[in-house]
């Protein structure tokens, strides 16, 4: 008995070992080529704490520049790890294009606080962790003075992205005491009163009571009249002068 070939199936099997015999052929030479170079987008809104030419040397690690590097030889995740271990960064997401460049997408973190404790100076990231300071910006955020520990730091954290998320208290709240018994002391941009803000509980309510007061204070210009202004009881503002 005799046997048909399908010609139709043994061409469509053909082609597709030809595809990918290219395919293979085509990966293997893209993946011993070097990398052209390196590219390092920021993205948000605060970018200035870190630069390019430092995230490159971080992409590169030990080697002169990204022309000498092989594909083949780049493990992404390591380089996300490295950059995202940098306690200036965010997060971070490295890739090759197809063009043949090694290209970082980061996000820096965004300091809301500046902090000296007597030993050291850090910044308060918006997510709760400590920044390093950094040598090419200063941002303008409070000066925080004062004993931070494990005990106060989260609920902290949280006053001090109250303010920085509020444009009228990012303007004018410019420094924080932290007095030995926990309770803060807080200094205004534009008055020399010094405003007596309790613990750190309450703190949007304290912050309501503060900000309709001041409304209503300042177009008597009667602000100035005073030394102190008490922020502790929830119920009230208490003034002195």
């Amino acid at each position: 008995m005799k046997r048909f070939i399908n010609w139709t199936n043994v061409r469509l099997i053909l082609m597709f070992i030809v595809v990918v015999f290219l395919f293979s052929f085509t990966s293997k030479r893209n993946s011993n080529r070097n990398l052209l170079k390196c590219a390092v987008v920021f993205v948000g809104e605060n970018t200035l704490f870190i630069d390019k030419e430092m995230v490159n040397k971080l992409l590169i690690e030990n080697k002169n520049n990204a022309s000498s590097i092989k594909k083949e030889n780049l493990a992404l995740n390591k380089l996300e790890n490295i950059l995202n271990s940098n306690q200036m960064i965010e997060k971070s997401d490295v890739f090759v294009s197809v063009d043949g460049v090694l290209k970082a997408v980061v996000k820096q973190k965004v300091p809301i606080a500046r902090v000296y404790d007597g030993n050291r100076s850090f910044y308060i990231g918006y997510e709760g962790s400590r920044v390093p300071l950094s040598d090419n910006f200063t941002a303008r955020v409070p000066l925080v003075s004062g004993r931070i520990n494990d005990q106060n730091e989260k609920k902290l954290a949280d006053l001090f992205r109250v303010i920085y998320d509020d444009d009228f208290l990012k303007k004018n709240i410019i420094a924080i005491e932290i007095m030995p018994n926990g309770s803060l002391k807080m200094l205004n941009r534009d008055f020399n009163y010094q405003i007596d803000f309790g613990s750190a509980i309450n703190v949007e309510r304290k912050f309501k009571n503060y900000k309709a007061f001041f409304q209503k204070a300042v177009l008597d210009s009667s602000l100035y009249n005073y030394k102190k202004i008490d922020l502790r009881f929830t119920q009230q503002v208490v003034c002195t002068k």
